[in-house]
């Protein structure tokens, strides 16, 4: 308070622009007198110390900050743009990971769990203790400080610091042993210590643990898996990536190697990452994936040569029509392809992704999407990552900005769903246009979103007069078997007509 208080002081000295009225001086100078006494209550000299004191307090802000470290941070905190139509989405509902949401008390429930996790986690490794649990996350310790955003109070003070260490123990074991245990690699004598099999507790814990705000490090979770690890047991990244596989596409074992290879390599940041790679497509595991983006996929960016010197052709932010307008031009809807996994058989492998979305000769082909009450908190996060990190594609920003286009209302959702695209668990129809119309909203896509070739030839069908001509000749006359018979019939009824007027008219003439 005094800080300001010094500020406005010197501020009220200064000579003003115009002379103020009598009984503002009288004012000011009781502003004056007041401000003074409370200095000199304070026993502070206002002769400079002031500015010494703040030139002191920036200097220190200087300490320790630099690009790199801006850089280096990967767990960021949803931006209030993301954040505002719909905070719950980045919020957990039962479990913290990390430092953001620990002061949560609506969370604390969990923390016991933690606990017993910990104590499943040291009977791993014969030997194996709190202090050399410690000491190894003490050489990581600095290296995930940098991973946060606006955690001064963790860095700054000691104590918090080592409160920093226990967090890290206990949040990774939690999420280690948990991973661990719905791959029921635990003691044969023990049971689990969360069943995941009652109601809800599967989906919302593994809805926590893909939150943007809610992560540990991954270095820091493989760390603390290779301590204990037995030689026959799966790599933590293949292990956590197959306990998300049910909401997932399914992937190649080519994309799983990779995701090992990264791990080893320390280039996944966390969990949520680790998730974002195993939905996106690779051109370096998929020898088809240069091909299908270039010929049919609107989503997926890499420029070819060709757009890069069609300049006269490119389209501006020229948004596609909705679903029912797309429709009216003739151009028709199929769902293809099956991306996900079956629950009662092992087929992990597959060929299709949410994103091979394909438009050939006025057919638009769209990967079916199921959408459930954890959907959105997933695709928002997945989106606000991608939104706030160095990502080379932004896959489910432009999958959520191309369906915000191709969703306007209800009559947009009622055809998707009839044609397959889209299953609708969210209840009726105004729920699946609110989830992608709020989904959007604020995102920015990947360069070159609105040049894609595919997107391009969408917009040239709706543009072509015949198109929509020819749309509205089925739509109003042939929409059904029974409305196209009447049409027809009425066709024939009226050359009938017409063949026995001229027929009358010459043989009158003659």
């Amino acid at each position: 308070m005094s800080h300001s208080i010094e500020i406005i002081t010197s501020i009220d000295n200064q000579s003003p622009l115009l002379l103020p009225t009598e009984k503002d001086e009288i004012e000011e100078g009781r502003e004056v007198d007041h401000l003074s006494g409370i200095n000199e209550t304070n026993g502070q000299d206002s002769s400079g110390s002031q500015p010494r004191e703040i030139v002191n307090r920036i200097s220190g802000m200087f300490k320790g900050l630099d690009n790199s470290s801006l850089k280096s941070c990967t767990i960021f905190k949803v931006n209030v743009g993301l954040r505002e139509s719909n905070p719950g989405a980045y919020t957990p509902k039962m479990v913290s990971i990390g430092p953001y949401h620990r002061k949560n008390p609506m969370l604390r429930p969990m923390e016991k769990y933690k606990v017993l996790y910990l104590q499943r986690f040291l009977k791993r490794q014969e030997g194996l203790d709190l202090e050399s649990c410690i000491n190894e996350l003490e050489e990581l310790k600095e290296e995930a400080l940098k991973c946060y955003d606006d955690i001064e109070d963790l860095k700054k003070d000691t104590s918090h610091t080592d409160r920093f260490l226990q967090m890290l123990l206990l949040d990774g074991c939690f999420v280690v042993e948990f991973i661990r245990e719905l791959h029921k690699v635990y003691p044969p004598e023990e049971e689990k210590i969360i069943d995941t099999s009652v109601g809800y507790i599967f989906d919302q814990l593994t809805r926590d643990l893909m939150l943007l705000e809610n992560q540990l490090p991954f270095f820091v979770l493989n760390k603390l898996h290779h301590m204990t690890k037995k030689d026959d047991e799966l790599p933590f990244a293949i292990m956590a990536k197959c306990c998300f596989a049910i909401n997932l596409p399914k992937t190649t074992p080519a994309a799983l190697l990779e995701i090992h290879n990264n791990a080893n390599a320390g280039k996944i940041k966390h969990l949520l990452h680790l998730i974002h790679m195993s939905w996106q497509g690779n051109p370096n595991t998929d020898p088809t994936y240069s091909w299908r983006i270039l010929c049919c996929n609107p989503l997926q960016i890499i420029w070819s040569k060709e757009n890069k010197n069609d300049k006269g052709n490119k389209i501006n932010k020229v948004i596609i029509p909705n679903a029912t307008e797309l429709s009216e031009a003739g151009l028709s809807f199929k769902s293809f392809g099956n991306i996900y996994r079956s629950l009662d058989k092992d087929d992990d492998i597959g060929d299709t992704s949410l994103f091979d979305i394909k438009y050939e000769n006025g057919l638009l082909k769209i990967p079916c999407l199921r959408l459930f009450d954890s959907t959105e908190s997933n695709l928002r996060n997945l989106i606000a990552f991608e939104q706030q990190s160095d990502v080379h594609h932004r896959y489910f920003s432009d999958y959520a900005t191309f369906m915000d286009q191709l969703i306007e209302s209800d009559k947009d959702v009622n055809l998707l769903r009839q044609k397959g695209i889209i299953i609708n668990g969210l209840g009726e129809d105004k729920e699946v246009t609110r989830f992608f119309n709020k989904i959007g909203k604020g995102v920015s896509t990947s360069a070159g979103f609105y040049d894609k070739q595919g997107y391009r030839k969408i917009i040239e069908h709706c543009e072509r007069p015949w198109n929509r001509m020819k749309a509205n000749l089925i739509h109003n006359y042939f929409s059904s078997p029974w409305v196209g018979a009447s049409t027809v019939a009425a066709i024939v009824l009226l050359i009938l007509t017409a063949i026995q007027t001229v027929l009358a008219f010459t043989g009158g003439v003659k």
